[in-house]
């Protein structure tokens, strides 16, 4: 079979122990993304599966009718707003799913990032290496209120580590994150009004879905307090389109810590966050570690194996 794999920011599919699994298959790679959707529809004109790198590529309806050979999406990981299902099923496209969820790495770079923006260890680290005195004092990480929108998976290792930093946690969410704090001894916002207000750190732990896209408004950003951190390592879409940027001008919070942004990935420095001290950016490295990248590849591997062989796929549902 022809495979295509678009996006492969890290260069690394062909470098996995898993990609012994595609030995036989002609296998063909692209790191740098598709200018146009003309120069898309030209690289997977041949291919019988595609390798859906999480959400890096849009298959629109107007994509996939131009993939006449094209039989399988196969997703790197297990779900995908960006697939347009019903044009999938009137072209005859089946999209495989993973079945892993991996919460550790996304938490620990949650936790990275918290403590690298309040102790400003980017921004102290850059002047030493330019040959300029330190510049700042940072904020005490012990003592503070860490909240928690979304006390989920993740977010319950990220509240599980604030608490032990001596941070108080004070979470917000469904029905299931008042019972964990319950359980956890954590404290539990009164509202989300009362969860913007009060946390001195505040970490997004939501999923994105169609009653969650823009639950974050200007009008909860400014109720945080001017020496307030956000940190979204979820989804940008969370957040109401531009509202963090006027937050942060207007000083409420006064940091950002994002990893996730409305268009990705993030090139030439063309992002108005890169340009300010008050916002430490990292490229959508939650995920990216080794131990996960094997998981969720051998897992997309392994379903692109079964239907090479005529066995059944995991079928990925509709979002």
């Amino acid at each position: 079979m022809h495979i295509a794999i678009p996006d492969d920011y890290q260069d690394i599919a062909d470098r996995l122990s898993c990609s012994s699994l595609l030995a036989g298959h002609t296998v063909v790679r692209y790191r740098e993304p598709a200018v146009s959707l003309d120069e898309l529809a030209n690289r997977l004109h041949l291919a019988e599966v595609v390798v859906a790198i999480r959400e890096r590529v849009i298959f629109s309806r107007a994509l996939i009718q131009r993939l006449p050979n094209l039989r399988l999406i196969a997703l790197v990981g297990r779900a995908a707003t960006t697939i347009d299902y019903a044009a999938c099923k009137d072209h005859g496209v089946l999209v495989s799913t993973g079945v892993s969820n991996a919460p550790v790495a996304p938490a620990e770079l949650t936790i990275a990032l918290m403590v690298a923006s309040r102790r400003n260890i980017a921004l102290e680290a850059d002047g030493m290496r330019r040959g300029a005195l330190p510049s700042t004092l940072s904020h005490r990480l012990s003592g503070s209120t860490l909240g928690i929108f979304g006390l989920g998976t993740i977010g319950s290792l990220v509240a599980r580590a604030g608490a032990g930093m001596g941070m108080r946690i004070l979470a917000w969410g469904q029905a299931e994150s008042a019972a964990k704090a319950q359980a956890a001894g954590y404290d539990f916002a009164a509202s989300k009004t009362d969860l913007f207000e009060r946390s001195d750190v505040l970490s997004l732990h939501v999923r994105l879905r169609p009653d969650t896209r823009g639950i974050v408004g200007p009008d909860d950003l400014a109720r945080m307090k001017p020496t307030a951190l956000l940190v979204n390592t979820s989804r940008a879409e969370l957040i109401q389109p531009n509202a963090l940027l006027a937050a942060l001008r207007q000083g409420r919070p006064g940091y950002a810590a994002v990893d996730v942004y409305e268009n990705e990935p993030v090139l030439n420095g063309d992002h108005p966050f890169l340009a300010m001290p008050n916002v430490l950016c990292t490229p959508h490295l939650g995920w990216a570690e080794w131990d996960n990248f094997e998981l969720y590849f051998r897992e997309c591997f392994e379903q692109i194996v079964a239907y090479a062989e005529g066995r059944p796929v995991r079928l990925a549902a509709a979002r």
